[in-house]
């Protein structure tokens, strides 16, 4: 499932976000990012899905 996030986050960053951490403050920051700028959302979602996926 990290992979197709990961991919997911690639593509379209909001949607990873989403699906990583709901309606949450990162969501609403990540899809700001994103229309700002495409790359720094595409960033903020990579760093979101690998963190969740992490343990610890």
């Amino acid at each position: 499932m990290d992979i197709l996030r990961i991919i997911i986050a690639i593509f379209i960053p909001p949607l990873a976000a989403f699906l990583t951490v709901g309606i949450a403050l990162h969501f609403w920051l990540n899809l700001i990012l994103t229309l700002c700028f495409f790359v720094p959302g595409m960033i903020h979602a990579l760093w979101l899905v690998v963190k969740k996926g992490a343990p610890g």
